[in-house]
């Protein structure tokens, strides 16, 4: 057997329960183990095609209404940053890109789930949401990772659990296919990596369905703490996957 089946299925089968969970997340959880032992390529394709796949998933399963004046700007935002992303991607320093991204999340996931009455941030509109769209869709062309600024930001205008979930579920679902859509034109996905696809989906459809049946029980005020617990640990994995490089740079 390939040695990498198991750490690809404990990888998917990990990051689908979260997404499940949370409505987003794969890629931050799949990472902290694929970065370690997957070839980057690899590791960014099957993140993007794995949340790509929970998405769908949970669109079919964990419906809580859609409304495009909430998600419009979040969408328009994350299409118009996806081509930066992509531009950018064959450039990319990965290690620097994974250090400041979990130092962002330690910083400030803690500070939001401690800080109990911080002021919900109520300016900036729709240009505001547009942005951290924006933000979203060029992290999603480096690997996957549409979410996390996105969620912070709905986070931060306090919006309710459902709200939330229905926001990020799906701007994530437009992003991802985007993302993965021209993956496959650049050659990013090769056939070589057809087999491990097939690997990858049925863990994340089950444990995206465990994840999705413990959503349903959750309040508005647990959902929000696990969401910033959830990306406080990610970027822990983020930094512990990035210091080894990065020390040796030194």
């Amino acid at each position: 057997m390939d040695p990498l089946i198991p750490i690809v299925i404990a990888g998917a089968a990990m990051a689908g329960f979260v997404q499940g969970l949370s409505g987003f997340g794969f890629s931050l959880t799949a990472m902290s183990l694929w970065a370690w032992l997957l070839e980057p390529r690899l590791a960014v394709a099957l993140a993007v095609f794995g949340g790509l796949t929970g998405q769908v998933f949970s669109a079919l399963t964990v419906r809580r209404g859609f409304s495009l004046a909430q998600v419009g700007p979040f969408l328009a935002g994350g299409l118009a940053g996806l081509p930066l992303g992509l531009l950018l991607l064959p450039r990319l320093d990965i290690p620097a890109f994974k250090g400041l991204l979990g130092l962002l999340l330690v910083v400030v996931c803690p500070l939001m789930y401690f800080s109990a009455r911080l002021p919900r941030v109520t300016r900036g509109g729709r240009v505001a949401d547009g942005l951290a769209g924006a933000v979203g869709g060029f992290m999603g062309a480096l690997g996957g990772f549409s979410g996390v600024v996105p969620t912070l930001w709905c986070s931060l205008r306090g919006m309710a659990r459902d709200s939330q979930r229905s926001v990020i579920q799906t701007f994530n679902l437009a992003v991802l296919t985007a993302t993965f859509g021209s993956y496959l034109l650049t050659g990013i996905v090769t056939p070589a990596m057809l087999p491990l696809f097939a690997i990858v989906a049925p863990a994340v459809v089950l444990a995206s369905l465990l994840g999705a049946r413990a959503y349903a029980g959750i309040s508005d005020t647990a959902f929000r703490k696990l969401i910033l617990l959830l990306l406080t640990a990610s970027g822990i994995a983020l930094l512990v996957a990035a210091l080894p490089e990065l020390g040796r740079r030194l």
